[in-house]
């Protein structure tokens, strides 16, 4: 398996670069626009061609490069059953496999920063074994933190905010050592305790997390929805162009 993280300061947002060399199988996890050129050269330097695109839900707070390199790499796109976006690609639900020669990605499904919300958990066969080995958890479980319940609410959060604790109790579940892989880090504006390292493991965020410590949903969703920083600029305009896959101009 091979894994390539790309970190976008300004939005500080986290994609990865994820796949099989041996059956020339790679994929992107939640691209950014601004990094599209960064994937398909990364691609090339290794030799293998970019096959899948996977976003994991419908970003607010930047314009997504599925489209676009979809459109380029000739690669499939894969977004959460329920997303609501037009441009043609493949629905996943919870336990839908997405193969990449001997990588293989899980979809879970985890509600609650987004209705329509997914980690993909991958394991890699060349280790003899189909346990996971690393996930790529969007904006449920961050580093230090968990996604805010309010962007795509549409009315009261806290509906969302208690979805979100029992996708966090799923995430939980999964083996102390595998990598968390999140979607943002600190200086986010979709979280407000992240770290500013971007990656962990679910044992360390078990034990350290407070968010992910809280047993109770009452109280979670409380502490969750208390003090939320303003949404992100733009965030209308920049999720109809990631529903639509027609990105307008930003102010």
């Amino acid at each position: 398996m091979i894994l390539r993280p790309f970190l976008h300061p300004p939005t500080a947002c986290a994609s990865y670069l994820v796949g099989c060399t041996t059956y020339s199988s790679l994929a992107v996890v939640d691209p950014h626009v601004a990094l599209v050129d960064r994937y398909l050269e990364e691609a090339e330097r290794i030799g293998h061609p970019i096959v899948a695109v996977l976003e994991t839900h419908v970003q607010a707070d930047h314009v997504s490069g599925i489209w676009e390199l979809a459109a380029r790499s000739g690669a499939t796109a894969y977004l959460p059953a329920g997303a609501g976006v037009a441009p043609p690609h493949v629905t996943l639900r919870d336990g839908d496999v997405v193969e990449l020669g001997n990588t293989q990605v899980r979809a879970m499904e985890t509600p609650g920063h987004a209705p329509a919300h997914l980690a993909y958990v991958v394991a890699d066969r060349r280790r003899g074994t189909e346990e996971p080995w690393m996930v790529f958890t969007g904006d449920s479980l961050l580093v230090g933190d968990v996604g805010r319940p309010d962007l795509h609410a549409h009315g009261d959060p806290r509906p969302m905010a208690l979805q979100l604790h029992a996708s966090l109790r799923r995430l939980a579940e999964l083996p102390d050592g595998v990598l968390v892989l999140p979607s943002h880090y600190g200086g986010s504006v979709c979280g407000r305790g992240l770290s500013g390292n971007p990656f962990s493991t679910v044992g360390f965020e078990r034990a350290h997390n407070p968010m992910l410590g809280m047993d109770d949903p009452e109280a979670f969703a409380d502490a969750l929805l208390r003090d939320l920083p303003p949404p992100p600029a733009d965030q209308a305009e920049i999720v109809a162009a990631n529903r639509t896959g027609q990105p307008v101009p930003l102010a």
